[in-house]
């Protein structure tokens, strides 16, 4: 069986809490899992289409793994989007590409769960905000799974939240390993 393809979309991952354990985990996994990290792999934003395109036909599924940037996803990877996924390729009378391939997202949330929520702050789900990607899934004829969710990075003190733990940080990672080996 064909390993799963983890795109991960992290402008500044050096820095990064959740992401960068993430990464960590799916390290010691390397039989399942390919990394590939477009902000490392592209730091100029000029994407090889045609290399991008030989690695997601390689594996079997696939992850975009992306910190939520401004209520989306980082540049980079809707740039990824749209130059990656073709007509004659993912989509089109010819494109097929990833029709039945497993497509999921694993999002790193800086804001509570409690704000994602029609009474939130924000008053949309992380779900609602990620619909583009199933969509696009859906429109590519790609199996599209639930998202892998971690919230909470970013606190405030003045409200009484505290930083997730470092067990919790580690969980999460051991969590988003077996999440994927479940759905591969």
């Amino acid at each position: 069986m064909k390993k799963t393809l983890v795109i991960v979309a992290h402008p500044d991952i050096e820095n990064s809490v959740i992401n960068k354990r993430w990464i960590e985990e799916l390290s010691q996994y390397s039989d399942e899992f390919t990394v590939h990290q477009l902000y490392q792999q592209y730091p100029d934003g000029h994407i090889d289409v045609a290399k991008e395109q030989a690695l997601v036909e390689s594996h079997q599924n696939l992850v975009l793994q992306f910190p939520i940037y401004w209520f989306n996803c980082p540049p980079l990877l809707k740039q990824w989007l749209d130059d990656v996924l073709t007509y004659g390729w993912a989509y089109g009378s010819a494109g097929n590409q990833l029709k039945d391939k497993k497509i999921t997202l694993a999002v790193s949330a800086g804001i509570k769960e409690k704000d994602y929520a029609a009474d939130g702050r924000y008053q949309f789900s992380l779900k609602e905000l990620c619909l583009p990607f199933e969509l696009t899934a859906r429109y590519v004829k790609a199996d599209y799974q639930p998202m892998y969710v971690f919230y909470g990075m970013d606190t405030n003190p003045e409200e009484g939240e505290t930083q997730p733990t470092r067990n919790e940080i580690n969980q999460s990672a051991v969590d988003y390993v077996k999440y994927l080996l479940q759905i591969g």
